[in-house]
């Protein structure tokens, strides 16, 4: 298993796929559908594959199923054995309501018109083009799995992570539960980025270890955190408290842990008439602002450390003995839109300073990575489209059957429910082009064909129920520790469970 499986769904696509027998097996496929042996039987049923089984992917499968009718049915592909993508493997171990959507993904997954297919990597197991030859039309919705780059020297020494791959080793990811952290010798981190996913890695590296050990954090994460040295955490930011992009909700929190005493420079909130403005237009930015004005007057102590460094950009890593040791950051000053409702920007002021980190954890942004024969914009990190309509590789005009939905099809942006509209307004798109997926009037083998296929390549793709098994075994062990689950991070052991073969 390679050490980074969790880039596989990506990374997997741009390697080359074996196509030997795929004309056979569509063939066999289309027999057994046709004779009625355990397949679908009518020839005007729409065969649809989504790709990812995250939340953009549940829900493009729900809106498929309810638009499409009772001549629907849809497979769901995961890389993974485990489904729900980041709900299971970004969401926060102590936001457990925020995960209560993954009921509703249940539920729907038991609709006998749908199939999960987990374990199966689009690229490695079977290519794109053969996947889309087994369906009338494929949804592309597996999200956002790199990162952008600080693009600073430094940035590839050891001790430097993304808050990603951080946030996917407390949660137990497969490809990520063996990265080389020890918060034993780690007094000081620095987060780049005022964000959610920034707030959550500094709550979690701050909060008292039982307060975190009765979540489904990760057996490997709470020991690491039992045996914490991180006395201090720094947020870093290159704008301002009015700009930053965390919400009062989760600021709240990470303001009000027990025992944490909270340092910010008073000069970053002399407030501009644009930022007053900013305040005015946006309920949200001025609830953000009142929080830290008044954890900024109501100074309190504490055995740990949390600094936010507003108007500050990292320009280097700052090297010690081989690995990170702190970031180098330039002052900066806010410069007003050149247009009514731009957003300020950031301006360096030639002044430096060094914040000490034995860790630092860049989160600045999700990015997702394009798949060979497919367009994509690297710089917005999307798949150019059309409401969810994918053009064809340089060109203007549509590649018939593709869509894309989620994060790739607009950017890492947006909370667990944004995706529902997304997938609306990706499906119905597909209803309005619907005369335009190949084959529309011949039938596609669907799962029939692509489980005979990874059985032909001996590939074990993870049915529903098989996760189930996953699912029981979690639960089982974490109510035997005093937690709703202790999640299983080994690929070959959920193979065996979900086979019933452990």
């Amino acid at each position: 298993m390679l050490p980074r499986l969790a880039s596989a769904s990506l990374t997997a696509l741009l390697r080359p796929a074996n196509n030997s027998g795929l004309s056979r097996t569509l063939a066999v496929a289309a027999a057994q559908m046709a004779g009625g042996s355990g397949g679908d039987t009518s020839a005007a049923l729409l065969h649809f594959c989504v790709v990812g089984s995250g939340p953009a992917g549940f829900y493009t499968a729900d809106k498929l199923l309810k638009r499409f009718g009772a001549d629907a049915r849809v497979d769901v592909v995961e890389a993974l054995p485990t489904p729900f993508g980041l709900v299971r493997s970004g969401v926060a171990p102590d936001h457990a309501d925020t995960k209560n959507v993954i009921n509703q993904f249940t539920a729907l997954a038991t609709n006998p018109r749908l199939t999960f297919l987990g374990n199966v990597r689009v690229g490695r197991d079977i290519g794109l083009p053969e996947l889309r030859a087994h369906y009338n039309a494929v949804v592309l919705c597996y999200g956002a799995e790199s990162d952008r780059r600080l693009g600073v020297p430094g940035e590839e020494l050891p001790g430097v992570l993304s808050a990603r791959e951080f946030v996917w080793w407390y949660n137990g990811h497969p490809g990520y539960r063996d990265l080389p952290i020890d918060l034993s010798s780690t007094r000081s981190v620095a987060i780049a980025g005022l964000g959610n996913v920034a707030v959550d890695c500094a709550r979690i590296l701050l909060k008292a270890a039982d307060e975190v050990a009765v979540t489904d954090i990760c057996s490997h994460a709470v020991e690491q955190l039992r045996a914490s040295a991180v006395k201090e955490v720094h947020l870093l930011g290159r704008r301002g408290p009015v700009q930053a992009a965390f919400t009062p909700k989760e600021l709240r929190e990470l303001l009000g842990l027990k025992g944490v005493k909270v340092v910010m420079d008073p000069n970053a909130f002399q407030l501009s008439p644009e930022c007053e403005a900013e305040m005015k237009a946006t309920r949200m930015k001025k609830r953000v602002f009142e929080l830290l004005s008044k954890t900024l007057a109501e100074p309190r102590q504490g055995e740990r450390s949390l600094h936010i460094h507003f108007l500050r950009t990292p320009v280097a890593v700052v090297e010690q003995e081989g690995r990170a040791s702190g970031v180098k950051v330039e002052k900066t000053r806010l410069e007003a839109a050149a247009q009514p409702g731009g957003a300020s920007r950031a301006l360096g002021t030639g002044e430096y300073e060094t914040v000490p980190a034995d860790l630092v954890l860049k989160s600045i942004g999700f990015k997702s990575v394009g798949i060979p024969g497919v367009a994509f914009d690297e710089r917005a990190g999307v798949v150019p489209n059309l409401l969810g309509q994918v053009y064809a590789e340089g060109d203007s005009s549509f590649d018939p059957g593709l869509y894309v939905c989620g994060w790739l099809k607009r950017g890492p942006s947006g909370i667990i429910g944004t995706n529902l509209v997304d997938a609306e307004q990706t499906v119905d798109t597909m209803l309005r082009t619907r005369d335009s997926f190949p084959a529309v009037q011949s039938p596609r083998p669907g799962s029939a064909g692509l489980k005979a296929l990874l059985e032909q390549r001996g590939v074990q793709a993870v049915s529903f129920q098989g996760w189930q098994r996953v699912d029981a075994a979690e639960v089982q062990r974490g109510q035997a520790q005093g937690k709703p689950r202790e999640k299983i991070t080994d690929v070959q052991e959920m193979l065996q469970l979900a086979a019933g073969a452990a």
